[in-house]
This record gives C-alpha cells, structure tokens and sequence, in this order.
C-alpha cells in the first residue's frame, strides 16, 4: 500500500516526509522543489505483542521501542501542486499522474498562513489555509472528472448500444483509481442516476460520480503543519469547525525531524507519537540545541501532546484504510529458523480471515490450509476466523 504526502510547494510536505522516514530529501522554501516524487520507508506504531509473552521481539522489517513495534509502510511524497494542477499548470498533470497508485493521502497544510496558494512566503497569518483544503478537493475532483469526461459521449453510446453494464464499464475505465463495478454501482445508485441513459448525464452529474471516487478511492486526513507558529492554533481550530468531515491533526515536521535526528544521533531517548523524549548526556548539547529541545517540549508536545507525524501515519493506515496488524508465530515457538522472536508483522485489511493470513506469509500455507491457532487464546480456529488487530496467528498445513 502506498500513503501519498501531497500539499501545494513550501508546506512542509517534504520535510513532513523526512521527519516520517529520515530519507534524503530535497528541502527548500520555495516552490516545485521536489519535481520527481520521493519514495521511501515509514512506520505505523503499534503496541507490541512481546510483552504478551515476556519476551523482547527481533523485527526482521521496521524496529521496536520500549514495547512499541514500528512497521513499515510505503511513501511517496509527490511535488507541490498549485491551484489548475489539473489543467496542466506547476506541471500538474504529472504531479496528479503520480499519485494514482497512492491509497490514503496525508494532505499537508501551511495552517499559520505563512505561504500563499503558490508556494511564496508571505507574512505569518495573512492567507487563509482553508483555501488550501478546498483547492485540493478541486483539483482531485476535476483529475478524476477530467479522466471521466474524456470521450464520454462516445464512451457512453456504445455502452447503450452493446446493452453493457455502465458500471462494469466505468469501473474498467477507472480502473487505474482502484474503481470497481461494485463500487461504481453503489455510486450511481447512491446519487440515483438512470443507468439505461449515461449518455443524457449532465457534466454535473458526472462531476459528482468523480467526487464520490475521489472520497472512496483517495480517503485523506489533513496534517495542520507549523502549528507551533503564535497564532496557527486559531486557525486550526477554526478548520476544525468548517471541515468537520476530516481528521484534522495539529503537527509540526521540523519539530519531529528535529527529535528523530537527535534521536538518531544519540542525543535524547525518543519514541515517536510520545509526548516527551529523555536526554541521554546533557552534556553532549549545546546552548542552541537545549532552548530548541526545550521549545518542542513546550510548545508543541506538552501543548498538544506529539508532534502530529506519527499520529498522521497512524491514521491514514488504521482508521482510513481500516489495516490491522497480525504476527504469524508458533503455539510453543515465537522465534524462526534463526532465532529471532516475532520477526514478523503484517499488515492486512480488516475483516480478513485466517486463510487470508496463510496465503499472505505465502501461496502453499494457504493452498494447504488445514487449520489456524490463536496464539493468544491458545484456541483452534477455521479458516474463516475473522483476525482481530495484534493477533498472533500459527497456520497449520498438511504437508
């Protein structure tokens, strides 16, 4: 699964993106200094299981934390759209193009108001973000409604000529969205519009097909970034009273990027999403750095209790893409062939079953799926047990 970090330029969103994955990024303030999106590494936070069993767990992907597992995702974080992305302006078209494997999106804002809708510095508080909120539905709504659009009166006679299935063809069109016939039908129904005439739908109608796409195929959260800044704290909640169909989360990437390197480096004892951090020698840091540590502390952690950068991951996997974590482990054996005690963590949909599971560590425990074993519980299950978030799960097969 990817999670896309989008914005219009000069944001933050490439230093939220750093800050998620202490990848090596471009980072300037002014606009398209990202042109080719960045991939890389982040990390949801869960509880981990470990502690279930007195043990400490030996991740073979991602890490643990004092008892929390951090398990990759992938990121992309795609260059500063500007206001007509969809009609090719700020290299739009490509910028949009690049977002179509994205599953969930962190939308990063400037909430202080300290950059205008073209990604130029201006004075702090002086542009309203909630333009930003709503350029971007726009701009997604229009991509989809553009590609839609496109031949849609031929598109729609041949359908009613060949006596096809509109939904099936709608979702073959978009199908590169994650669209499904399924989901195109319950679109359709949902607005009430009459499948045996496409071709008398108004732009309109078609528009609004696009927007209940975007929604279902692009869920998004906003990440109110530089609400550290006096002042941005009234807009947020001002965004939080007009957009009230959106998490909307208080964050500041310098300041998570600022932990996780003096985290990195040895500075300071920090699990990220916690609303404090521990430092290891004070007397490794100088001035500068203790009145920076000491402003994070105050201004961004104890006022809103974590810096928004993990909580924005966390989010857009488990409440957006509604994820859930299993580890595959033995009844009398946490480790593998090697040693290492619950290597594993994966993420799966939720309502997947034990037989889902055998098939996603790989193809013959499913093909020869006999039966599963909550760990936990020590119970038997079938293969239609429904997994629960922090399951541990052994498969038996018959071979």
């Amino acid at each position: 699964m990817f999670v896309g970090i989008v914005g219009k330029p000069s944001c933050g969103k490439s230093t939220f993106f750093k800050a998620a994955t202490l990848a090596e990024v471009e980072i300037a303030n002014y606009p398209f200094t990202t042109i080719k999106p960045n991939h890389a590494v982040g990390f949801v936070k869960i509880e981990c299981v470990d502690k279930d069993f007195g043990k400490q767990c030996k991740p073979r992907e991602g890490f643990c934390i004092h008892g929390w597992r951090f398990v990759p995702i992938d990121m992309m974080d795609v260059a500063g759209l500007v206001p007509g992305a969809h009609e090719g302006k700020g290299m739009g078209n490509q910028f949009l193009d690049d977002l179509r494997q994205a599953d969930a999106l962190i939308h990063v804002i400037d909430v202080s108001g300290s950059v205008n809708e073209n990604g130029e510095p201006v004075e702090a508080l002086s542009y309203d973000p909630a333009r930003d909120v709503k350029f971007l539905e726009e701009e997604l709504d229009m991509w989809y409604f553009g590609i839609m659009k496109k031949g849609w009166e031929r598109f729609a006679r041949m359908v009613m000529q060949e006596k096809g299935n509109i939904s099936k063809a709608i979702g073959k069109q978009l199908s590169a969205f994650k669209v499904t016939e399924d989901m195109a039908e319950e679109v359709i129904a949902k607005l009430g519009f009459d499948v045996s005439k496409p071709d008398k739908w108004t732009d309109d109608e078609i528009k609004n097909i696009a927007t209940e796409f975007r929604k279902i195929t692009k869920p998004m959260i906003i990440a109110a970034n530089k609400i550290d800044i006096p002042g941005a704290d009234k807009n947020y909640e001002r965004l939080k009273q007009m957009f009230p169909e959106y998490l909307i989360i208080p964050c500041s990437a310098e300041s998570e990027l600022a932990l996780r390197e003096a985290a990195r480096h040895k500075l300071i004892d920090y699990v990220p999403g916690e609303k404090s951090f521990k430092l290891i020698d004070e007397g490794k840091l100088n001035d500068k750095q203790k009145k920076a540590l000491s402003f994070i502390q105050s201004n961004m952690l104890d006022k809103f209790g974590s810096t928004g950068i993990q909580d924005a991951l966390n989010h857009s996997i488990f409440n957006l893409l509604k994820y859930i974590a299993i580890f595959p482990g033995g009844l009398n054996k946490l480790e593998d062939q090697y040693g290492n005690t619950l290597p594993d963590c994966f993420l799966m949909p939720e309502g997947s079953t034990a037989l889902d599971f055998a098939f996603k560590i790989h193809t013959d425990l499913g093909k020869n799926f006999i039966r599963a074993i909550n760990v936990k519980t020590r119970m038997t299950v079938g293969k239609e047990y429904k997994l629960s978030h922090r399951d541990v799960v052994e498969i038996i097969t018959g071979r």
